[in-house]
């Protein structure tokens, strides 16, 4: 992989470019939609603060397990607890703007830890997490648009294999604000936080990349970056909870893979109907609708247009001559097993995790927990395909 500088000329092209791509489908969804503008524009926001951040939770999990460089998971730590907070007043209304809100809950289930583990695997292979990808991807990767590819057909195929995984045992969805209120649920997830920062630090973890600008902050830092971590981890935070705000529900990524690989699937003659998943009331009219009717592709599309602006005014854009043929092996298996256990998990380290805590449901900490041991065998498979 080779990382150049781009002429002065191309950047030009490429900002030229990112930008009538942002406003003719700005213009567009705002003909169609009041609601869909506004997340797209949240969905560009993901994208520019990711890219210039490099906010990604892969490279931060390897990092901690190899160098016990903690620097990412503490901005994680930071983003999810002023999450947290504020969710919870939202999500105890249960409405704001006139339409009901409501989080990320899922059930804690042996499909969903098997789940994630998979996709603690898929990342450390593919080299990304779902939104990794799309930044990445966004940023001019070539690698990442195959593993963004082969995650959207992953989690196609696990589509039409959930009937069989969710008859497997659950425990159900369990939301902490409701069971134990949310005056509890709060403390006691900060608290949580707090603990597991604790526990890395005494385990030896340090915070080895800057955190917080070095210098005096300036307009040309906001632009072409680069940002520090906790800054990103907040505006990361703030865009979650305008997604909340917006859509109704939090930030996911997985769902739009999904659809994409089902629309295209449509297209090379599969029949929905085969599908028990695919014939449910609201997947069979996403099916029907445009992508563009959908949040979720939607905000997916926002973070690539996002990323892509990004990288083109950092005059950054990566595009790599040559992928070498064990990484493009790792990266299509790495997609593949990011598909299929994100489907099976209920999300991803957004849907799922992220958002997934900021709502209080327990299924974001088994989520997590399944997902590190996933990472932990990923890194040792790195070396296999030489991706160190």
């Amino acid at each position: 992989m080779k990382q150049m500088d781009s002429p002065i000329n191309s950047q030009k092209l490429f900002v030229s470019l990112a930008s009538a791509l942002a406003l003719s489908l700005f213009g567009y969804l705002f003909t169609q939609n009041p609601q869909k503008p506004f997340l797209f524009i949240i969905g560009c926001g993901l994208g520019i603060t990711l890219y210039h951040a490099t906010f990604g939770f892969t490279g931060a999990y390897r990092r901690a397990i190899r160098q016990k460089d903690i620097s990412g998971i503490s901005a994680q730590l930071l983003m999810i607890g002023i999450a947290v907070l504020l969710f919870a007043p939202i999500l105890a209304m249960g409405n704001v703007f006139e339409h009901r809100v409501g989080g990320a809950f899922a059930p804690v289930s042996v499909s969903m830890a098997l789940g994630a583990l998979i996709f603690g695997v898929g990342m450390q292979l593919g080299g990304g997490c779902a939104s990794g990808t799309l930044f990445t991807a966004g940023g001019g990767s070539v690698r990442m648009w195959v593993v963004l590819v082969f995650f959207c057909i992953g989690t196609f195929i696990a589509s039409l294999h959930l009937s069989w995984w969710r008859a497997l045992p659950s425990a159900g969805t369990v939301s902490l604000g409701k069971e134990l209120g949310w005056g509890v649920a709060v403390p006691l997830q900060l608290t949580a936080l707090f603990l597991v920062y604790a526990l890395l630090r005494w385990l030896g973890g340090e915070n080895k990349k800057p955190l917080w600008w070095r210098s005096s902050l300036s307009w040309h830092h906001l632009l072409y970056g680069p940002w520090p971590l906790l800054q990103a981890g907040i505006v990361l935070a703030l865009l979650n909870w305008a997604t909340l705000l917006v859509a109704g529900h939090p930030w996911s990524v997985t769902w739009g893979f999904t659809l994409w690989a089902a629309k295209a699937g449509m297209l090379l003659g599969w029949d929905p109907s085969t599908s028990a998943f695919w014939s449910s009331a609201f997947a069979s009219k996403a099916l029907s609708q445009s992508i563009l009717r959908d949040t979720t592709s939607v905000m997916n599309i926002g973070i690539l247009i996002g990323a892509f602006l990004a990288a083109s005014l950092a005059g950054y854009i990566r595009f790599e001559r040559r992928i070498p043929l064990l990484s493009l092996i790792a990266a299509i298996g790495g997609g593949l097993l990011l598909g299929y256990g994100a489907r099976l998990a209920y999300g991803c380290n957004i849907g799922a995790f992220f958002s997934g805590i900021a709502s209080s449901s327990l299924h974001g900490w088994v989520w997590i927990a399944a997902a590190i041991f996933g990472n932990i065998i990923g890194v040792h498979l790195r070396p296999v395909f030489k991706l160190d």
